[in-house]
């Protein structure tokens, strides 16, 4: 197993993705001084979290996981935004659904679900239907599965420009969690791309997520990458579900929220047709800034926070990639507190209370 990604295929010369980890390391000498992260992550947490929980990672019996953090963001130091990101939509994520359905497929999710869905059979995956017997089967194919709300005239944005903006944060959770590039462990340059440079938190963990990665320095906390040595797509379908909601932020920013599911089948890479699954529930919250009042790169927006719960991706291996378990050993084993969590439950918060504050694995009641 790799503890680092490649640069592999990647469309961004090697030369520009060290000037974008280089670039405005000072910041800019006039920019706007704010409050550091941690001072940020503090606040949040006692406004928002009164839990204390931040984050977990599950674990199918067979497949420990470890606890997830999140990030909280600040320190934003660039100029004007012109809002001109052009993402393609990634249709090429799947055009089937890779399973039969138990009954017809899902609207989109326009607001949190009241019950976690319905229980099916028990049913191992197969390669022809990799979604067989989990909830994901009545999921739309990737992007379709996320849910852009609306758009009307918020903060400094039209509608139009909200509009656009809200297509374009959906492009950058495809490009982060679906491009098939960055599924084969490349580097995500296209969703890089898009992210402000000038945020030195963020700045800092691209730097060392893919070359050196660690628990707090871990690229799975913002994108999906396995390694392809191990693991490889079980067909070409993500399935996927949830939304996007905006309101004004800071300054009159668009801040956009999303909370969306995926679901990645996999097999093993040497050969073989044993499918399993991969879960992550990712919560990104984005700005798009107002120029005049918050210093930022054209076409690029600013991470707020960011945080996922992961099933079967791996427990202690800070390798940068999702590691899920294949073969049945150890599958009557579990975790010493004995928790059980769905990971196809989005009827709570991803810090709703279920989750241990002192993190560990728990076990996932199905995957």
């Amino acid at each position: 197993m790799r503890t680092g990604g490649d640069q592999g295929d990647s469309s961004v010369p090697d030369d520009v993705w060290e000037q974008f980890l280089r670039d405005s390391v000072e910041g800019v000498p006039d920019a706007p001084k704010e409050p550091s992260a941690r001072a940020r992550e503090v606040t949040d947490r006692l406004r928002d979290e009164p839990s204390g929980n931040d984050g977990w990672r599950t674990y199918t019996p067979a497949a420990p996981a470890r606890r997830g953090k999140g990030r909280y963001l600040l320190g934003l130091v660039a100029a004007v935004a012109l809002l001109v990101v052009a993402f393609d939509p990634w249709d090429i994520i799947g055009t089937s659904g890779g399973g039969t359905a138990s009954g017809p497929p899902l609207a989109q999710e326009s607001g949190r679900p009241t019950e976690a869905p319905p229980v099916e059979p028990a049913q191992r995956g197969t390669l022809a239907e990799p979604f067989r017997g989990s909830p994901a089967v009545r999921w739309a194919d990737g992007a379709a599965g996320i849910t852009v709300p609306a758009a009307r005239a918020t903060g400094w944005m039209s509608k139009a420009q909200v509009e656009k903006a809200l297509r374009q944060t959906r492009d950058f959770l495809v490009a982060t969690s679906l491009d098939p590039a960055v599924l084969r462990g490349e580097r995500p340059a296209e969703a890089v791309a898009v992210i402000n440079p000038h945020q030195k938190d963020v700045k800092d963990y691209l730097a060392a997520a893919f070359d050196a990665p660690t628990e707090e320095n871990d690229p799975l906390l913002l994108f999906s990458r396995f390694d392809a040595s191990y693991a490889r797509p079980a067909g070409d379908v993500v399935k996927t579900r949830g939304r996007m909601t905006f309101r004004e932020g800071d300054r009159g920013a668009l801040q956009v929220t999303t909370d969306v599911t995926y679901v990645y089948p996999v097999v093993p890479a040497d050969g073989g047709d044993e499918v399993v699954r991969t879960i992550a529930r990712r919560e990104v919250v984005v700005s798009w800034d107002d120029p005049s009042k918050v210093i930022t790169e054209p076409g690029t927006l600013s991470l707020v926070s960011y945080k996922v719960d992961m099933t079967n991706g791996g427990c202690d291996d800070n390798t940068g990639y999702f590691t899920p378990e294949f073969g049945r050993s150890g599958a009557d084993g579990g975790p010493a507190d004995g928790d059980t969590v769905d990971p196809y439950d989005r009827s709570t918060s991803m810090f709703g209370g279920t989750g241990s504050p002192d993190g560990g694995c728990r076990t996932a009641s199905r995957s």
